[in-house]
């Protein structure tokens, strides 16, 4: 484990059924970092956020953070280490969205799940900061999908972990409520320290908001850089497998953020 990484991978393989999917995944980052992964649809994007969080076990390897292998972690602490909003739209049922928003706090209560005043006080400052104090009492269903993407990272900030894991946050959303995701995101970085891993499909979002890119292809880490070393160039074009000189001239289309 290295002295100033935060979150870390040593030689993590995730896949499915004890089978690796992808290999040498070794990761180092920062306390309140941004970290984006990009590359082809089925490249196995969604399967390291897995297995960093947990929902897939390693095939081998370890994920360490703050120095201390997740393995060794209870569920519990776990959860209030590291939160997920994944790209699943979320079905509830008769649910306001404070009630969502609440259901960040559980990782916090007892064996009942009744929030304290502090975890009460704690929703109420996460929508407030969110902006969503308005939707407070309207049923979670009701509300468009940008409206609901904003409420479900109420619910992961209102979780208040150390690292928040995202899988295609921008997903249904237009580009107003990209944007305002993006932004909320890098307030999370630089206010709380909130380390950010996440997969983006949208590369000039990618470009914008983050600290360090790592690209996937052919189920295989395929380059590690920052956005200046990894967008510059024909690399992109290689990864995408398009015509050199093709996302080069998309950056420079009007109309492009």
């Amino acid at each position: 484990m290295s002295e100033r990484a935060y979150f870390e991978t040593s030689g993590l393989a995730a896949g499915y059924g004890g089978s690796p999917l992808i290999k040498d995944i070794n990761i180092k980052l920062e306390r309140g970092r941004i970290l984006t992964l990009i590359g082809p649809n089925g490249a196995g994007k969604s399967t390291v956020l897995k297995t960093i969080t947990g929902q897939l076990p390693p095939v081998s390897g370890a994920v360490y953070i703050g120095g201390r292998r997740t393995s060794e972690m209870s569920r519990k602490e776990l959860a209030r280490t590291i939160a997920v909003l994944l790209t699943e739209r979320v079905k509830t049922d008769m649910m306001t969205c404070r009630d969502v928003v609440e259901t960040g706090r559980y990782p916090y209560t007892d064996s009942l799940g009744i929030l304290s005043d502090e975890d009460r006080a704690a929703v109420e400052r996460t929508m407030e900061a969110s902006g969503i104090t308005e939707l407070a009492d309207r049923d979670f269903m009701t509300l468009s999908d940008g409206q609901k993407q904003r409420v479900m990272l109420a619910r992961a900030e209102a979780q208040e972990s150390d690292i928040l894991v995202l899988d295609e946050p921008t997903s249904y959303l237009d580009i107003r409520y990209q944007l305002e995701l993006l932004d909320t995101l890098r307030r999370l970085s630089e206010e709380r320290g909130t380390t950010v891993i996440m997969s983006l499909h949208e590369l000039f979002l990618a470009e914008r908001i983050s600290d360090l890119i790592i690209c996937i292809k052919d189920q295989k880490i395929d380059n590690i850089g920052t956005p200046a070393q990894i967008f510059s160039g024909t690399y992109i074009d290689s990864l995408y497998d398009l015509a050199p000189g093709t996302y080069s001239s998309l950056r420079k289309a009007p109309g492009n953020y």
